[in-house]
C-alpha cells in the first residue's frame, strides 16, 4: 500500500518488500520472523513482517499488547537479531551485522526517543545532546546543532540538569539528542507515554515537524491513536503480523481499528 505522502509501504505480512533503490528507504524489514523462547517453547513475536520506509517520513505503530510492535522497533533498530529474514537501514542490512559493528552503526546512523527519556542525571542538557558524539569520536556541527536547539526552543535550558527540566523539555532535548548526528532514521518508543496532553501534542507535532521541514525519518511506537494520528501513516500490528498500513488515518479511525483487534483477540482466547 501506499499513499499520498509514501509514508509507508507493506508487502503481504509473509511476502519479501519489492525491490527498491538502495538509498530509497530509510530501513526496509524483509520477511522477518523472531521467535523468544519461555523456558516452555517458541513464542513467534513476529511472524513474517515485511515493511517499508521511505526516507523523510513519519510511521506509527500500533496494535494491542503482545502484538509485536515493539518487538518490530527493536529488530528494525538493531537492538535485536531477527530470527530470520532481513533489516536493511539505510542500505546497509544490519542484520549481518556481528554485533560490535551492529553497536557502532546504531550510534553513528540511528536515533533513539524513549519514554524515560534516558538523559545522564550528571550530566548538563548540552552534554547530554553531544555524548553519542562523542562517543562515537565525531565532532558536533555546531550550526545544525543550533538550528536544532533553535528550533526545539530549548537554548536557555543548556546549561540545566535533567532534574531542572520539566518533562516536557526534557524529551526535547531527548529529540535534539536524536537528531545530532543527522541519523538514517529515528525510532521512538512512546515518546509522549510520560506527557500530559497539552505537552504531548507539543512532542508530536516537534516530531512531525522534523519530518516535514528537515527530512527526517521517524518510526514511532504508541498505544495512542491521538498520538498515531499525527503521522503519515500508521502500521497496524497484531499477532506478531502487520495485518494494515493506514494513511493519514484519524484517531477515531485508529481507535476503532484497535478496538476490533482486541475485541478479536479476546474472542480467539475464550
Amino acid at each position: 500500500m501506499s499513499g499520498a505522502n509514501g509514508a509507508a509501504t507493506a508487502t503481504a505480512p509473509a511476502a519479501p518488500a519489492g525491490p527498491a533503490e538502495p538509498d530509497a528507504d530509510a530501513v526496509r524489514l524483509i520477511d522477518v520472523h523472531r521467535v523468544h523462547s519461555d523456558g516452555g517453547g517458541a513464542v513467534p513475536a513476529l511472524a513474517g513482517v515485511s515493511l517499508r520506509v521511505p526516507r523523510g517520513s513519519f510511521l506509527a505503530v500500533m496494535g494491542p499488547s503482545g502484538s509485536g510492535k515493539s518487538t518490530l522497533l527493536n529488530c528494525a533498530s538493531g537492538m535485536d537479531l531477527p530470527t530470520s529474514g532481513s533489516v536493511v537501514v539505510g542500505g546497509t542490512d544490519i542484520s549481518a551485522l556481528r554485533e560490535p559493528r551492529r553497536t557502532e552503526f546504531r550510534r553513528e546512523r540511528v536515533g533513539f526517543v524513549f519514554q524515560s527519556y534516558n538523559l545522564v542525571p550528571t550530566l548538563t542538557a548540552e552534554e547530554n545532546i553531544t555524548l553519542p558524539l562523542r562517543l562515537a569520536g565525531r565532532t558536533p556541527d555546531q550550526d545544525w546543532l543550533r538550528s536544532l536547539v533553535d528550533r526545539t526552543g530549548v537554548g536557555r535550558r543548556l546549561r540545566h540538569r535533567p532534574g531542572e527540566l520539566s518533562g516536557g523539555q526534557q524529551q526535547r532535548i531527548a529529540i535534539v539528542r536524536a537528531l545530532a548526528s543527522r541519523p538514517d532514521i529515528v525510532f521512538a518508543d512512546e515518546p509522549t507515554g510520560a506527557l500530559d496532553g497539552a505537552t504531548a501534542d507539543s512532542v508530536l507535532g516537534l516530531l512531525r515537524e522534523v519530518v516535514d521541514d528537515l527530512g527526517q525519518t521517524v518510526v514511532m511506537v504508541t498505544h495512542d491513536p491521538r498520538a498515531a494520528a499525527r503521522a503519515h501513516a500508521t502500521a497496524v500490528m497484531a499477532d506478531g503480523r502487520l495485518t494494515d498500513v493506514l494513511h493519514a488515518p484519524s484517531a477515531a479511525d485508529l481507535a476503532g481499528r484497535l478496538a476490533s483487534l482486541e475485541t478479536a483477540g479476546a474472542e480467539a482466547d475464550r
